[in-house]
């Protein structure tokens, strides 16, 4: 079985606070008609700080999206690395003993992607599979976790490093001024984080099985808009409700396995809003700190997208992380509307690979 080791997680230096976030709305939109109900819904957050690759008057202007994108794969550069380093110390592996990268994002733009940066730069193997997923927005975290672990079931003892870059505040657009885009302007934070999936050996989440389930006709319900300024985030009101129908969800992809999804040892879910986490709580009968890793997350760095679930996953490790054999659950909510969903126990009994075995494990072409 595969393990989800321990995440690494970087935050960029620059900060902005809950009571800044409000003023900065008052102050831009005094006229807006209903800044009274975006104020509130900013202020329900539960957000206290969010982390920002440049200072916040920068992050204001919008110099076009040539120079944004620009910025995020020169941020990119200069940021992963680091975390990408700490996942491999984390797994006790080196570059050399990955044989896939799955890299996601969803607020920037490369081709070739970043992994084909890393192979060249960072001392990983040139026959190093390449997994880039940039359309599954907070969801993919859960999916790059997912196609990690199938990787590890299609080829024993290999080892994958996922890695996810969100630098939201790329995606700030002035001009739009519903609601919805207030309310995210609030909401969402910048973020990197990494990890290994390792084939065999290692501590952390083993792996037992993973799914995924779409929400019929909600594909508008989060989505990009995609304009001569850049990706344009747009959010349906509905979408805090999702929680009714992908609770079902989890419960049903547990069952078969023989667990009840309402009496696990611990929970690793993306923290889209409080309300995701209260609703969820409420649809399977948890308490609410249940997912006290999901809501310190959104506390203190809002939601970062994709690396939510390794930010929580870092949290319960280091919280000590579970007892041999704890059994948990990993899901990545986003657009379609689509849940990603990993079952897990966890383990600390792995044993690494020789060389002599990773030599004998080498991947067909």
């Amino acid at each position: 079985m595969a393990t989800l080791c321990r995440p690494a997680i970087a935050v960029p230096e620059h900060v902005i606070t809950r009571e800044q976030t409000l003023e900065l709305a008052r102050t831009l939109h005094a006229d807006h008609p209903q800044l009274e109900l975006a104020l509130r819904l900013i202020g329900n957050t539960g957000v206290q700080k969010r982390h920002l690759v440049q200072p916040i008057e920068d992050t204001l202007k919008h110099p076009g999206f040539t120079v944004r994108n620009a910025r995020y794969e020169r941020e990119a550069k200069a940021r992963v690395p680091d975390v990408v380093n700490r996942a491999l110390d984390h797994a006790e592996l080196t570059p050399r003993d990955i044989d896939l990268i799955v890299y996601v994002s969803c607020t920037g733009f490369m081709m070739p992607s970043l992994t084909a940066w890393m192979i060249n730069t960072m001392g990983f193997r040139h026959e190093t599979r390449q997994l880039p997923i940039a359309q599954l927005g907070c969801a993919a975290g859960g999916a790059a976790i997912n196609r990690a672990h199938d990787f590890c079931q299609a080829y024993p003892r290999s080892n994958v490093l996922i890695v996810a870059c969100e630098f939201c505040s790329l995606l700030y657009q002035p001009t739009d001024l519903g609601v919805g885009n207030l309310l995210s302007n609030g909401l969402f934070g910048d973020a990197l984080a990494a990890a290994v999936m390792r084939g065999e050996g290692g501590t952390g989440v083993r792996i037992e099985r993973n799914g995924s389930h779409l929400v019929p006709d909600t594909e508008e319900w989060i989505s990009y808009a995609v304009r001569d300024t850049g990706f344009h985030f747009l959010l349906d009101k509905r979408v805090p409700g999702t929680m009714a129908m992908l609770a079902p969800a989890m419960r049903d992809m547990a069952e078969p396995h023989q667990w009840d999804v309402s009496e696990l040892d611990f929970y690793i879910v993306h923290a889209g809003g409080p309300r995701i986490l209260d609703d969820l709580g409420h649809y399977l009968g948890l308490p609410l700190e249940t997912f006290r890793y999901s809501r310190e997350t959104l506390t203190e760095r809002g939601n970062i997208a994709s690396a939510v679930i390794f930010d929580a996953l870092e949290r319960l490790f280091v919280d000590g992380g579970a007892h041999d054999g704890a059994r948990g659950i990993i899901a990545g909510f986003g657009p379609g509307i689509t849940a990603e969903i990993a079952l897990g126990t966890w383990t600390e009994k792995g044993v690494g690979d020789s060389s002599a075995e990773r030599a004998s494990a080498v991947l067909p072409a």
